[in-house]
């Protein structure tokens, strides 16, 4: 899953992004409402966590945007008010969430996901198929019972195969995805990943390579 935190408190932005990036989320950072619409111009986000009192552009003119152009991409405002008029005004915009600061990271990461599972191609909550059980929110996968250990991309990597239900993934979707906005379009990260994966989900094989178009996850 592909994020974008428009936050002008780095540090804090900074804290969110590692946070989500634990959770095997790919994460990029604008600190300026201009910056957050470039960003959103050019990369197809699945979530926007925003802040509400950004400079250059207010977060509530990004927000009025971005509903306007009917994009996919789920928006979840953050500010620093606590009043229920700033909550309603927030909704109004047609933010999809709302969250009050301070938090704990681990209710970002559920009301995250859970935008998630609202996109328009909604998704079941534990992600199956081929005996494989992937869960976002524990990060556990298993293959027939037996647990699987996987590092952040290849835990993102096997997330999107999933669900995509056993339609062809471009290696291009891959690396948008699951990788932030510093990585190389020419790098061979997303091959070694999937050799890893493959490896580690052992035999039968099912990450299958449809050559010059990507890969798909066939069921047994």
């Amino acid at each position: 899953m592909r994020i974008l935190i428009a936050e002008d408190e780095v540090l804090l932005a900074r804290t969110l992004a590692a946070g989500l990036r634990r959770h095997a989320m790919a994460v990029d950072v604008a600190t300026d409402g201009a910056g957050t619409l470039e960003r959103l111009a050019v990369t197809a986000y699945d979530v926007l966590i925003l802040d509400r009192d950004l400079p250059v552009v207010h977060g509530d003119e990004v927000c009025r945007r971005l509903v306007a152009e009917d994009s996919p991409c789920r928006i979840l405002m953050l500010t620093a008010a606590r009043t229920l008029d700033d909550t309603v005004a927030g909704f109004g915009l047609g933010a999809d969430d709302y969250l009050t600061k301070p938090f704990r990271l681990p209710e970002l990461v559920a009301r995250v996901r859970a935008l998630q599972r609202r996109s328009a191609q909604a998704r079941p909550l534990v992600l199956t198929a081929a005996g494989i059980r992937l869960d976002p929110h524990t990060k556990q996968v298993t293959r027939d019972g037996r647990e699987i250990r996987l590092a952040r991309k290849e835990f993102a990597v096997l997330e999107i195969l999933l669900a995509a239900q056993g339609g062809v993934v471009s290696a291009e979707h891959l690396l948008e995805k699951a990788w932030d906005e510093h990585a190389d379009p020419f790098t061979n990260a997303v091959r070694i990943t999937i050799h890893a994966l493959r490896r580690k989900l052992g035999d039968p094989p099912v990450i299958h390579t449809e050559i010059g178009i990507g890969y798909r996850l066939a069921p047994r």
